[in-house]
């Protein structure tokens, strides 16, 4: 054997590199499915579910196309992680190079790296073609900068690539529409949305269900209503769907929430993508041509593409610069555990409890109820980032660490120290309250920050602000939300003390 190449979960794409200059009567496909990836943190039923239809799907294409491929099944080899495996196989198989397209995690890459080391041989990590900015032409542009900014990242591959440009100048006057979009839908609420196309289970991924069940049986989430697409024609049939049904709306309603709408305008395609059963340039391609075409209106294609073209890229880059030391950041000097409930979605806080009960029914919520909900609240606690990051990767289907990690360690929990975003996205109840109706079933009062129906996230917000005064009071960005401490008199600021006590006391005595 010449080449053995390793085929991840997350680059189910036959363009990729990996297919270079393959000869399938010297070289090899190599897929297993390893406890490891289901287990290194608590994941989620769908989570395991999506990743190994997929990679069976995927598998099956292959050698519908007469390619030689090694499937490794759970449960029917004795492997836990790719060390282990890779050090076996190669012992049987002995050939003579290993072949990887860049692992989405630095975890897996150690592990690869070491496998190859330990085996003598030779390990080609390809450059992954799916992305439209390699790691080294992100070094290049961040290299001299003195902080990095989405804004600055998101103008240059506008420029890089020519997308919604007029030349040198952005389509429409402006690079981004912000304040035609993020509004909220009022007491009337989003009305009738199409909903997003379904893929019922075939019979390889009921299959698939089956063994999660067996394997994982005492994992979190539920399969009941498993629908995501596993393949790269579903992918495109979901994209179809969301740019002629959803687009369009998208952009003003991207920040919205309500009460059992799980994804109201939303794509739901970030879990193809990151699977890479969808190219970010298709998708491009596809939301572009709908504002060209009169479907959607420029604010919503401008949206959508800064999310694409401008954040998914942003944050990659931001990973591979600062792994693996981005893992140990704790800017903030956040302790507190992990509140159960984050498991179970049993609270009282309507927000909480809607967004946590929807995402282990789904595997899903959207940015903003991560970003102002549930990363909200872990925020205002000061909980430990580490157990943050676990808990997003582990229960959401899209969850790959290049993507995950730094929007919760950056952007969510700041825990990076202004690395990737300029301030805290700190809140009081107030921003849920009027970007969605889940104050209305709930017996807290988001105006009220003492007493026993004042809202959590008001309290802990005021004591995060006293918490962090020092260092952010002159902050340029934030500076305004520290200085309004000074309208509380020191009564006031006692009792959001003992109040913000209270709550991690009794948070800890649920067994946080």
């Amino acid at each position: 054997m010449r080449n053995l190449v390793i085929v991840l979960g997350d680059q189910l794409d036959r363009t990729s590199a990996a297919f270079d200059m393959f000869d399938a009567e010297r070289d090899l496909l190599w897929m297993a499915e390893l406890p490891q990836e289901s287990e290194h943190v608590w994941v989620h039923k769908a989570r395991i579910t999506l990743f190994l239809a997929a990679m069976r799907h995927f598998a099956a294409s292959l050698e519908r196309e007469a390619l030689p491929v090694r499937y490794l099944r759970i449960g029917e080899h004795p492997y836990s992680s790719f060390a282990e495996a890779l050090g076996a196989e190669i012992s049987s198989l002995e050939p003579k190079r290993l072949v990887v397209v860049e692992p989405g995690e630095h975890r897996v890459l150690t592990q690869l790296c070491g496998a190859a080391k330990r085996a003598g041989l030779p390990l080609d990590v390809r450059t992954d073609r799916h992305f439209l900015i390699d790691r080294k032409s992100f070094e290049h542009w961040a290299q001299d900068r003195k902080s990095l900014r989405l804004e600055q990242f998101y103008r240059r591959m506008r420029l890089r690539t020519g997308i919604l440009m007029e030349g040198r100048k952005p389509v429409g006057g402006a690079w981004n529409f912000d304040r035609e979009n993020r509004k909220a839908f009022g007491r009337a609420g989003p009305g009738t949305i199409r909903a997003p196309r379904l893929f019922p289970p075939d019979a390889v991924t009921l299959g698939v269900m089956q063994d999660v069940e067996v394997h994982y049986g005492d994992h979190p989430g539920s399969l009941q209503s498993f629908d995501w697409p596993v393949t790269a024609a579903q992918a495109q049939q979901a994209l179809k769907d969301f740019v002629t049904h959803r687009l369009a709306g998208f952009g003003p309603y991207q920040d919205a929430c309500w009460t059992d709408e799980p994804y109201l305008y939303h794509s739901r395609l970030s879990a193809a993508m990151n699977l890479k059963l969808l190219s970010p340039r298709v998708v491009l391609e596809a939301v572009i041509d709908a504002y060209e075409r009169g479907v959607a209106p420029l604010a919503s294609v401008e949206g959508f593409v800064r999310q694409v073209l401008g954040w998914r890229e942003f944050v990659r880059g931001i990973y591979w610069r600062h792994m693996p030391e981005y893992l140990e950041q704790n800017s903030l000097r956040a302790q507190q555990p992990l509140p159960a409930f984050y498991w179970s979605g049993a609270t009282e806080m309507r927000c909480l409890a809607e967004t946590i009960t929807q995402t282990l029914d789904h595997g899903y919520a959207h940015h903003i109820q991560r970003l102002m909900v549930t990363g909200l609240f872990a925020l205002l606690l000061g909980v430990d980032p580490r157990q943050v990051h676990a808990w997003y990767l582990a229960v959401y289907v899209d969850a790959v660490e290049w993507v995950e990690l730094p929007n919760v360690f950056g952007m969510s929990q700041f825990a990076d120290d202004g690395m990737m975003a300029s301030k805290p996205y700190a809140a009081s109840g107030k921003y849920i309250q009027r970007m969605s109706n889940y104050c209305a079933h709930c017996r807290f009062d988001p105006a009220d920050s003492t007493g026993d129906t004042a809202c959590p996230f008001t309290t802990l917000y005021w004591d995060f602000l006293m918490r962090h005064e020092a260092r952010f009071r002159r902050h340029p960005r934030a500076g305004m939300q520290w200085r309004n401490l000074g309208r509380l008199a020191d009564e006031k600021r006692e009792a959001i003390r003992r109040r913000a006590e209270k709550i991690r006391a009794e948070l800890q005595g649920q067994g946080a």
